[in-house]
């Protein structure tokens, strides 16, 4: 196999290209509907206190990144974990209703005919 090409898609993924300060700059041409769309977004507006938008702020400054996506990986997480946890008690109720049926005498199991 050939050498690389330097301005291979593998140099912009491994980062030798493409992350020097000096080409960095906000694009002025941003379609938000069509990134909205991209990365299955949709914009909403909430209320906040003004102490929990800092305290978002200096946690993401701490990770580098924007206190919006911390928002949203914060909302993921708690949604994720509410539904495993919703999933885990549904799941056991059912077990339980199984179990019961399973060994309730008047079902019938464990009687014995007499003739």
């Amino acid at each position: 196999m050939g050498k690389k090409i330097v301005g291979s898609p593998e140099a912009w993924e491994e980062g030798s290209l493409g992350r020097e300060e000096e080409f960095v700059r906000v694009s002025k041409n941003v379609d938000d509907a069509a990134l909205n769309e991209a990365g299955g977004l949709q914009p909403i507006s909430i209320r906040l206190q003004k102490s929990l938008i800092e305290d978002f702020k200096m946690i993401a400054d701490i990770n580098g990144i924007g206190y919006q996506p911390l928002i949203r990986q914060v909302l993921k997480r708690f949604a994720d974990s509410e539904k495993r946890r919703i999933l885990r008690e549904k799941s056991a109720d059912m077990r339980a209703l199984d179990d019961d049926n399973h060994h309730d005498p008047d079902k019938g199991e464990g009687k014995k005919a007499y003739g």
